[in-house]
């Protein structure tokens, strides 16, 4: 069996503690690898978990997959079930939200079920429309909460099974495909989140220059608009005078 150890050099860096590092959980798991990854990755865009490392976890394993040896099937069979579980987690927690999240989010003294974070993660996505469905999932954290915001919001479920179905495909297959393609390139290894993060920051650049230069349009025009109004103001009577 390849271990974690047989790897390339260097390692999948993680954003959490080192019992969380995908190399280790893949190889402990052993023949159960493959169930221990669908499960991670169910959770995480499920079920309300955001610190499980779903990018790092896909792209370690069709790294591993690429090396031979491990107890991982084939790339085509993994990238397919990687999709098909990571949808059914977003459909969990787009169910979730919308069964429950009324009564969980509203609770002020919770410390993880924040209703800020349901409040901003939605407001986003309404505004921009579902390609921001498709661009959350490659945002750890955005992601864990996309599906529930959508829920609680009551997003019209074809429209958000559509655009999370796009995301899902370019995020859980296109990831482990990324792992198998470059998982032999030691930055890409130890960078693989940032990277991710990056690509999604790039795409969205235009959306943001768009915004800015709206705000910025609109912070000009508010003291043109208040001369307006000065200049257009009746003189008192004393003026008059």
């Amino acid at each position: 069996m390849l271990t974690a150890s047989a790897l390339a050099t260097g390692a999948v860096h993680t954003l959490g503690p080192s019992f969380l590092d995908p190399e280790h959980i893949i190889s402990s798991l052993g023949t159960a690898a493959l169930i221990g990854v669908m499960a991670i990755v169910f959770i995480e865009v499920g079920l309300l978990f955001p610190i499980l490392p779903g990018d790092s976890l896909l792209f370690t394993a069709g790294a591993l997959v690429a090396h031979g040896g491990s107890h991982l099937p084939s790339i085509w069979w993994l990238s397919l079930i990687m999709v098909l579980t990571a949808y059914a987690g977003t459909q969990c927690g787009y169910w979730i939200g919308r069964t429950l999240g009324p009564r969980v989010f509203s609770r002020p003294d919770s410390k993880i079920f924040k209703q800020e974070h349901i409040d901003q993660t939605y407001a986003y996505f309404e505004k921009y429309g579902g390609r921001t469905l498709v661009i959350a999932q490659f945002i750890p954290f955005v992601r864990t909460y996309a599906s529930v915001a959508a829920g609680v919001g009551r997003m019209r479920y074809s429209h958000f099974a559509l655009y999370n179905g796009i995301g899902v495909v370019l995020w859980a297959g296109g990831v482990t495909w990324l792992g198998y393609g470059l998982g032999n390139i030691t930055f890409i290894k130890k960078n693989i989140e940032v990277l991710l993060v990056l690509i999604v920051l790039i795409s969205v650049a235009p959306v943001l220059v768009e915004a800015w230069r709206a705000r910025r349009r609109s912070r000009l025009a508010r003291p043109a608009a208040a001369e307006v109004a000065v200049d257009g103001a009746p003189a008192l009577d004393g003026d008059e005078a």
